[in-house]
């Protein structure tokens, strides 16, 4: 048993530090890589041509946040753009306020669906109405970057195997720990995680509150699935799986807002996780042969992740037992709360992580280094909040009803 419980803790430990390392290399060849024949981040980067870009906006109960939306799509740089926004069924006036800006702004072009019907078919409605051939998708409380659509054009004509491109989010909101906390996410791992990955050739998702699609990409994956919880893992694996690349472009920024209390982001991370499974059990059965060989490490990965989630519950629930219950009653011999010599490990590793996220991030986000303390601190609450999740999440997914469709729920957007 005390051999068995000394394999248990060193997979505990074991995984995430192995992890951090690999985004860490990953993160650092693809700044090395790219560094070198990369324009300056801070400005718009020249390009051959400047197609029309389709730029999609979903909305549900928005009308708080579309003043900042529409201003910051106003101050979009690019010379060639439309947004189309498409309100779903909100229950406040943002079709109201949509309709209005739509009389101000000659770009935007406003779609009211009567009913709530998801995020999905939103963005499918939108796709119909676009007359681009490149989409840009964002969220309606998000603010984009001036230069984002220079960024996403150019990443497309650099390689036109490129079916998906996952933007750069940012955190807007910091004016609570967890605020503080979810910026150390979007840059130690977050970004790290998007960078290694497009290194070695396989996204596991875009960031669906700003991403880019080529609209033959989409059409060839069969648009977005209603049925989907997280819209953009399912639809990024999906296009990958007909032969397209994703990839990760750091220059394309958004500002965005995430919860900032633990309901709110248990909520949102129950759901990314249950759909994050939802989409890896649908892409199995074509991910498991020759041609689609190369998406294996992401599924292999994934699955190892829910089997770290759940020695975890299980190493919790032993060492609660130990500190609660007689000595001899369980017997278990290297399991505890307390890891020693590996949780000091760890927090070295995560010291080390921040440091090289902010070096890597630092022309994204000025004053990155000031949030540096909080970084620091994010992996561990980042580790335990993914296996809390993903032991709940799990379950969930394999019993939820496979038509049922995945509508919109307004989230925690922090407070401002």
């Amino acid at each position: 048993m005390s051999s068995f419980a000394d394999a248990v803790a060193t997979f505990l430990f074991g995984y995430p530090f192995v992890m951090s390392w690999y985004w860490m290399v990953g993160g650092a060849l693809f700044a090395l890589v790219r560094g070198r024949h990369e324009p300056d981040a801070r400005t718009p980067p020249k390009l051959p041509a400047y197609p029309l870009v389709s730029v999609l906006v979903p909305c549900h109960n928005e009308a708080e946040q579309l003043d900042e939306t529409m201003a910051a799509l106003a101050a979009i740089t690019y010379p060639s753009f439309e947004v189309i926004a498409i309100d779903d069924g909100s229950r406040d006036d943002t079709g109201a306020r949509l309709e209005a800006a739509a009389c101000h702004y000659p770009w935007l072009r406003v779609v009211r669906l009567l009913a709530n019907q998801g995020k999905s078919v939103a963005l499918n409605t939108g796709v119909a109405f676009a007359r681009g051939e490149l989409l840009v998708c964002m969220d309606g409380d998000s603010m984009i970057d001036p230069f984002a659509l220079h960024w996403f054009v150019r990443r497309f004509q650099l390689d036109p195997r490129v079916g998906a491109i996952s933007g750069n989010p940012r955190i807007r909101n910091r004016t609570s720990l967890l605020g503080h906390l979810q910026v150390g996410e979007f840059s130690s791992i977050v970004g790290l995680i998007k960078r290694t990955q497009s290194l070695y050739g396989i996204l596991f998702t875009v960031s669906g509150v700003i991403c880019a699609f080529r609209k033959r990409a989409v059409l060839d994956a069969g648009l977005w699935a209603p049925e989907a919880l997280t819209d953009d893992v399912d639809l990024t694996l999906r296009v990958q799986l007909e032969g397209w690349r994703a990839v990760y472009e750091p220059g394309a920024l958004a500002w965005i807002l995430m919860p900032e209390t633990l309901g709110g982001l248990w909520r949102q991370r129950l759901r990314w996780s249950e759909g994050g499974t939802q989409a890896i059990l649908a892409a199995t059965r074509r991910v498991f042969s020759w041609e689609q060989a190369r998406l294996i490490p992401i599924w292999l990965n994934y699955m190892v992740s829910i089997v770290w989630a759940y020695s975890v519950l299980i190493a919790v629930t032993l060492g609660v037992g130990l500190l609660v219950l007689p000595k001899g009653l369980i017997p278990v011999g290297g399991i505890g709360l307390i890891p020693d010599w590996w949780g000091a490990l760890l927090l070295c590793t995560y010291l080390f992580q921040a440091v090289l996220s902010a070096l890597v991030d630092w022309e994204s986000e000025e004053g990155l280094l000031r949030s540096l303390f909080w970084v620091v601190w994010y992996p561990l609450v980042f580790w335990v909040l993914q296996a809390a999740t993903a032991a709940v999440g799990f379950p969930r997914a394999l019993l939820r009803d496979r038509s049922a469709r995945g509508v919109w729920v307004s989230p925690d957007r922090g407070i401002r």
